[in-house]
Order: C-alpha cells, then sequence, then structure tokens
C-alpha cells in the first residue's frame, strides 16, 4: 500500500495528510535559499580569516539536512510529546546559558558562545522555542487546573530567563523572550491597565539598558547619527542595497559583500538585496510574513488555549528575528547581531529554527488537539 495514501493508517501517512504544506514547502524553500546564499556570501568572509573559501559552505551543507530531518521528526509527534521535548530543552538550554556566563567565547563584548565536543553553540537561541512553549503549557495549565499558579509559575519562569540571557549580555534576545511572553500573557487575559504599565516598564527598562551597557549606548547613538556617520557595517549594506536596485547585479558579482564582515549572518539580507535586488527581497519578506500569518490563523480554528498561545509564541519568536536582522541592515532600528531564520549561516541557528518550526508543524496539525485527547 501506498505510504502516503488517505487509507494508510501509517505513521507518515497520518502526518502527510495533517501537516500544513505550505508551512512545510515555505520553509523548505528558505532552506535551501539559505544554502545558496551562503555559497554566495560566505567565501569572502572565509577568505578573510584565513579560512578555506568554502569553509563555510561545508559546514551549512551539514546543518541544513540535520535541521531538515529534526523538523520532520519534530513535526509527526503529539502535543504530549512536544510539552515534554520543550521542557527537557529548556532545561537543557538555560544550564548552558548558565555556563556561558563562567566558561563562554566572548565575542563582541558579550559571552554567547560555548564549545562542546569541538562545535561553537550559542545556547540562547534554543531558550526561544522552547521557552514559548513551556510558557504556553503553563498558562493552560492553571485554565485547567486553577488551584495551580500557572500564570505566576510563568512569570517566574519569565524573570529568570530573561534574567540569565541579560547577564550574558544579549539585549536583542532579551527584547524577543519578552515579547514572547508579554504576547502570551496578553492572549491570556491580561488586563490593559497591566499592559499600559508593561510598556512604560519597556521604555523605563531601555532607558536603564542605555546607561549600564555601554555597547547598547553606542548602538543607538550610531543609529540616531547623520546619514554620513554611520557604522562601517550599515554603511557597506546600504552599498549593497543601492548597488542592487530592482533586479540586482547577478549570482556571485555582488562587489559591497566583500567588504561586509559578517555578510554570510548578520547581513546576508543586504547581499541578496545587491546581487538579486528588490524582488527577491520582497518574496523573502512574503513568506516570513506569511508563515507568521498562517501560522497565527491555523491555530485560531483551535479551542485549545496551549494549541494558540505556543503558535502565537513561536511565530512570534519568529517573526521578530527576521523584523530585527532586516531592520537592522535598513537601519531602521540599531545594529544587532541576530541572524536571519534559515537564511543566514549558523548552525546553531539552523537548528534552533528548525526546532521552533517543526514544533509549529507538530501544534498546528489538523488533528493535533484529538490526538492529544487520544494520549490523555
Amino acid at each position: 500500500m501506498n505510504p502516503f495514501s488517505r487509507n494508510s493508517r501509517s505513521l507518515l501517512s497520518n502526518w502527510w495528510w495533517t501537516v500544513d504544506k505550505p508551512l512545510l514547502g515555505m520553509v523548505s524553500g528558505l532552506m535551501f535559499l539559505g544554502i545558496f546564499l551562503t555559497f554566495s556570501a560566505s567565501p569572502s568572509v572565509a577568505q578573510r580569516v584565513g579560512l578555506s573559501s568554502y569553509h563555510y559552505i561545508y559546514r551549512q551543507c551539514f546543518f541544513v539536512p540535520l535541521a531538515f530531518c529534526i523538523m520532520i521528526f519534530l513535526s509527526m509527534q503529539n502535543l504530549k510529546f512536544i510539552r515534554r521535548f520543550a521542557s527537557i530543552g529548556y532545561l537543557i538550554a538555560i544550564v548552558l546559558t548558565i555556563m556561558t556566563l563562567f566558561w563562554g567565547q566572548e565575542t563582541k563584548g558579550a559571552t554567547r558562545w560555548i564549545h562542546i565536543m569541538g562545535f561553537s553553540l550559542q545556547p540562547s537561541e534554543f531558550l526561544k522555542p522552547t521557552f514559548a512553549i513551556v510558557a504556553a503549557w503553563l498558562f493552560d495549565t492553571q485554565k485547567q487546573y486553577p488551584e495551580i499558579p500557572g500564570t505566576w509559575l510563568s512569570a517566574g519562569l519569565f524573570v529568570v530567563t530573561a534574567g540569565i540571557v541579560l547577564c550574558q549580555p544579549d539585549i536583542g534576545m532579551t527584547f524577543v523572550i519578552s515579547a514572547i511572553w508579554f504576547f502570551q500573557f496578553f492572549l491570556n487575559g491580561l488586563p490593559m491597565i497591566w499592559v499600559l504599565g508593561a510598556l512604560c516598564a519597556g521604555l523605563g527598562g531601555a532607558v536603564l539598558l542605555y546607561f549600564t551597557f555601554p555597547h547598547f549606548q553606542v548602538r543607538i547613538q550610531q543609529f540616531i547619527t547623520s546619514e554620513h556617520e554611520l557604522s562601517y557595517q550599515v554603511q557597506k549594506a546600504f552599498d549593497a542595497f543601492q548597488s542592487g536596485s530592482y533586479l540586482g547585479r547577478g549570482p556571485g558579482e555582488g562587489v559591497a559583500k566583500l567588504s561586509i564582515p559578517d555578510a554570510h549572518t548578520d547581513f546576508i539580507f543586504a547581499v541578496a538585496a545587491e546581487e538579486f535586488g528588490f524582488i527577491l527581497c520582497s518574496i523573502i519578506i512574503a513568506i516570513y510574513a506569511t508563515i507568521v500569518i498562517r501560522s497565527m490563523l491555523i491555530s485560531m480554528k483551535d479551542n485549545n488555549f496551549f494549541i494558540i498561545a505556543s503558535t502565537a509564541g513561536l511565530a512570534a519568536s519568529f517573526g521578530l528575528q527576521c523584523i530585527i536582522n532586516m531592520a537592522s541592515s535598513l537601519h531602521l532600528m540599531p545594529t544587532k547581531g541576530m541572524t536571519l531564520p534559515f537564511i543566514s549561516y549558523g548552525g546553531s541557528s539552523v537548528l534552533a529554527s528548525a526546532i521552533g518550526i517543526g514544533m509549529l508543524l507538530a501544534i498546528t496539525r489538523k488533528n493535533a488537539h484529538s490526538e492529544d485527547k487520544d494520549e490523555q
């Protein structure tokens, strides 16, 4: 019998007929595009730091298939497995993030990386998707069992997570985690007075961070300077956007990318703009927006609050990371070392994004709620 037949009772058949294929197709396309753009953006960076021209390409070609397999595996699981996986993943990620404070590798004034078995790992990348699931689970637990203080436990989880990430310091990641939690809290029924309080607290926190962390202060000052005083990377990114125009210079023909230090990671969107122009950049933006919006619309069809809150958290995390990366390249916000999901080079980024989308695909499957009831 055909394993993809509707009449088949196999795990593969059940997955194929319940997973959201447009979401799966768009993410798979982004993975392929990421490898393609890494081929274009990374050789000049590798040569600049004394590595083989294809060093980053080989590594990306290893991580992307691995990430795809992880995404497919997670998308086949039920809600019970996803909750357990996220809980264990969160504990591992938070322990490794704490370890970076003592044994981490310092890069640009922050200790976000740790070496494990010959690989450099950024544990905070894995906090985003797992935190979104665990926080949503705690919110949902109080709705089902009012005697359990799930909201307060979720608040405590948020404070601990944000506090540890801020100690690295990683202000951008702290912002994303905060946005995830407050969005879920809002869906849980956060009173409007608390919303206003949260906005005021956020503004106050931004002011405090400005006077506490020198590197954050420098980036804010660079952002508000005149066009002739832009930072080197932002200026080169601007040159790339202007050079690409509508149709781009063509694959491999970029010139500005040769001078951008992080062309294969933080500024890969500028490389895409220079070589393929405004049209490809618009397509990339449209794909990211569609993934976020479609995920939210699918989740809203279910009356399970865990599905709604966890999807909201995962979609918000994914969307904010995209916005921060592209807005930084376009000088619409202060520069922040955050990758473009599935397109930027980076093992931690690709694997963490695959985990997040894999869980998102599992949660938004057509019978996810009914399968969870069967398990219980």
